[in-house]
């Protein structure tokens, strides 16, 4: 078994890709926390409160609810921008 590496053992770019990988991650938490609230219940699939606790697993939680969480807009399949159908 290794043992684990101090901060200051790492190099200059380990240390700024885990920083990265954990802003992304917050990100992405926080992202998925506001939609839910946001959402209407029935454009998620599942409950909200699933979703809401699913969100703190990683950053595959967010990932998995963007993916296939989320119904989509309810227009026949059409996006609807400003009242124009495309």
């Amino acid at each position: 078994m290794t043992a684990k590496k101090k901060w200051s053992e790492h190099s200059r770019r380990s240390r700024t890709l885990i920083v990265v990988a954990g802003v992304v991650e917050v990100v992405l938490l926080v992202a998925t926390l506001i939609d839910i609230k946001h959402r209407p219940a029935d454009q998620i699939k599942g409950s909200k409160r699933m979703w809401t606790t699913l969100a703190f697993v990683n950053i595959v939680g967010p990932i998995a609810y963007f993916t296939f969480g989320r119904r989509r807009p309810g227009h026949g399949g059409k996006l609807e921008i400003g009242g124009l159908k495309g």
